[in-house]
């Protein structure tokens, strides 16, 4: 019998894999696909690009950054410097790239991924789950928004059917009109409407162009293939006769359905990114989501499995990542009343108040820390910048400090060690020039999030 088996080989399932992995447990990752994903495009955020680097990762891959991000298509760059980050802009990435990244990592600290597994069966008693035959400790399903885990233990997915059906196609044009975008840069320079059809067509660093469209006429099925003739006849309709399409490589469809699990835990099952949660793909939040699910997950099932968790820690997941998921689908939901293809005059004088609004420096940063996941904070937990450190071993950055996966007791002053402090965490003695954190004793989690260092019992046994 295994610790832990995960359904879902996408970014959200790898990552958690590693994270279990570094964490001294058994894992294997089942996936019905031979390989990672479809090259299409996919934005890192800061937080995601932040939480990588925890793990020695290069978030950046081969691609320069991307533009800064966006609320709603508004015309007003998001800032996200002002979160002391190091990564302030959006990562341009592939699923393709980012998946293969996530599986080498997991796979070098111990993880198995088993490709071309398709999941026909789960059984769940108190102590165990078993999928087609194989009994493991814990499962997690990573498997989607159409999740073969959640239909098979009949686990409702409440919220909202959508109401449109649009096209996200990777393409290379033979050639392009004046009308055509001729470089990547704000959301809101490179979409367009015309003729019954809204689109964001943006250039991408190889050549290509990622080709976002919809129509409110013409509704093609949720499964239905992605056709060379469809891609045409919406190029045409919005860029012109003289804007023709070259090649189609990779395609799919995506809706503005609205849903979110109730309990992201049912007995030793576990939910997480969109077999937990789904929303229109509005602000570039549905890998990052996942993503984020597994890195709050993934210390808590290790510690739980080890037996070594505190009681509790294992439902603060659901505690911690329901609410913010649920204020992703909340956003999201109030952007689809700025990019409806058609906006009412109250639209317009709202859209005209909220623009002037992200122009003011308050204003803008609450935005940029609600998109970037910048400004993601938890009940007792708060996120801290990537310090640059003095430890008796030389310069460091506090990213460096937990590529282990522990967490970190971390004293920037002269503090005794705090009662019932048994080496359940690393402890580092440093300095640091930063004016905000020098002298404290800080008590850092695994992800990052840093809690009262007198709680360390409840974080960590």
């Amino acid at each position: 019998m295994t610790d832990v088996l995960i359904a879902g080989a996408g970014p959200t399932g790898l990552a958690l894999a590693a994270e279990l992995a570094i964490g001294g447990v058994e894992v294997t990752v089942l996936d019905r696909r031979d390989g990672p994903g479809l090259p299409r495009p996919v934005g890192l955020q800061p937080r995601t690009a932040e939480l990588l680097e925890l793990r020695g990762l290069d978030p950046a891959g081969p691609e320069t950054d991307g533009p800064s991000g966006h609320f709603a298509g508004l015309p007003v760059p998001l800032d996200h410097s002002v979160w002391r980050t190091r990564h302030p802009r959006v990562l341009n990435r592939t699923q393709d790239d980012v998946e293969a990244m996530l599986a080498e990592h997991a796979v070098e600290h111990g993880a198995v991924v088993e490709r071309g597994h398709d999941v026909t069966a789960v059984e769940a008693d108190g102590d165990s789950v078993t999928v087609d035959g194989r009994r493991a400790r814990w499962l997690v399903a990573c498997d989607g928004a159409h999740s073969t885990v959640r239909r098979l233990l009949g686990v409702p997915f409440p919220g909202r059917t959508e109401t449109y059906v649009a096209t996200l196609a990777h393409v290379r044009l033979a050639a392009a009109s004046a009308l055509v975008p001729a470089r990547a840069t704000h959301f809101s320079e490179v979409t367009r409407q015309a003729n019954g059809y809204w689109a964001m067509l943006t250039p991408l660093g190889d050549g290509g162009h990622r080709f976002v469209f919809g129509s409110a006429t013409r509704q093609p099925g949720r499964d239905a293939p992605v056709s060379d003739a469809e891609v045409t006849e919406a190029l045409t309709a919005l860029y012109g006769a003289e804007t023709r399409l070259g090649e189609l490589y990779g395609a799919s469809r995506f809706n503005d359905a609205t849903r979110q699990l109730e309990r992201y835990r049912h007995g030793r099952v576990l939910f997480a990114g969109d077999a937990a949660h789904i929303h229109p793909p509005l602000g570039g939040q549905g890998l990052n989501l996942g993503v984020q699910d597994a890195m709050n997950l993934g210390w808590k099932l290790a510690a739980t499995v080890r037996g070594t968790a505190p009681s509790g820690l294992l439902d603060t997941y659901h505690a911690e990542r329901h609410p913010a998921a649920g204020r992703v689908l909340r956003h999201t939901a109030a952007q689809r009343v700025f990019t409806a293809p058609e906006r009412s005059e109250n639209v317009e004088a709202l859209r005209e108040i909220v623009v002037d609004l992200m122009r003011t420096p308050d204003g803008n940063r609450y935005f940029s820390g609600l998109l970037s996941g910048l400004g993601l904070g938890y009940p007792g937990a708060h996120r801290v910048p990537d310090l640059d450190l003095t430890t008796a071993d030389g310069p460091a950055r506090l990213s460096a400090l937990l590529r282990d996966g522990r967490g970190l007791l971390l004293d920037l002053g002269d503090h005794p060690v705090p009662a019932g402090f048994t080496e359940q965490v690393r402890r580092v003695r440093a300095s640091t020039g930063d004016a905000e954190y020098r002298g404290r004793l800080l008590l850092v989690r695994p992800d990052g999030y840093a809690v009262d260092p007198a709680e360390l019992g409840r974080w960590f046994g």
